[in-house]
This record gives structure tokens, sequence and C-alpha cells, in this order.
């Protein structure tokens, strides 16, 4: 298979060998993207353990202090851990709205056949093509 001047400039394998027709190379970058959603969401979902253990222990830390500072602490650290929470609600959605735009749409290709000429040489064409 000849490589185009994109593919050979880059030094890449083409992901189209033919119109329309995908290599093997798709799916390989499909389970590339379920790796890197699951990474990260194992990610997000350690911040949140992580910070809402944090969390209690600054809530006591506060408490006994009666530090204005140690409230502000916990205020900004409630405020991350609603935001990680909303990170991992935005990472379910891109995922799933990622996997309908991959799903390829069918398309329907009809071929009409045209004849250009007398229906004199129509005739003709079609009893050659019987006695033949």
């Amino acid at each position: 298979m000849k490589k185009d001047v994109i593919s050979n400039s880059l030094g890449l394998e083409p992901i189209i060998d033919s119109p329309g027709r995908l290599t093997a190379v798709l799916p390989a970058l499909k389970a590339e993207k379920n790796d890197d959603y699951e990474y990260a969401r194992r990610n997000l979902y350690d911040v949140i353990e992580k910070g809402s253990s944090a969390l209690e222990d600054i809530i006591d830390v506060a408490k006994q202090s009666e530090s204005p500072r140690a409230y502000e602490v916990v205020t900004n650290l409630i405020k991350t851990m609603v935001d990680a929470n909303k990170d991992l609600l935005t990472l379910a959605k891109t995922k799933k709205e990622l996997e309908k735009h991959e799903e390829p749409e069918q398309k329907n290709i009809t071929n009409n056949n045209l004849f250009v000429g007398s229906s004199a040489e129509l005739l003709k064409m079609i009893k050659d093509n019987s006695n033949g």
C-alpha cells in the first residue's frame, strides 16, 4: 500500500487505507481512550477520597483552634471537593459523547447506470449481450 504524502513526512502509518475503510489502528486508539478515561477516573476517585479524609481532620483542627484561617482552609477544601465531583461527572459525560461520535454512520451508496445514446443503440447493445 502506498503511503500518502502526510504519512511519509510524519513517519506514520495512515489510519485510512482506502476511501471510507478504516484500518486496525482505530480499535487501538479506542482502547487507549478507554485506558485514559479509566486512569483519570481512578485519579479523581482517589482525590475525592483523600480530600474527604483530609476534610474531616481539618474540620477538627478548625473547631479546636477556632482560627478564621483554619475555617478558610475548610471552605477552600470543600470548594475543591465540589469541583472534583463536578470534574468526575464531566468526565463521564465526555466519554459518553465521544462514544456516540465514534460510531460510524452507515452511508447508503446508490450507483445509477446512465446510458447516453439513442434507443436504437441501446437495443443493439442489449441484443449483442443476450447473443454473446
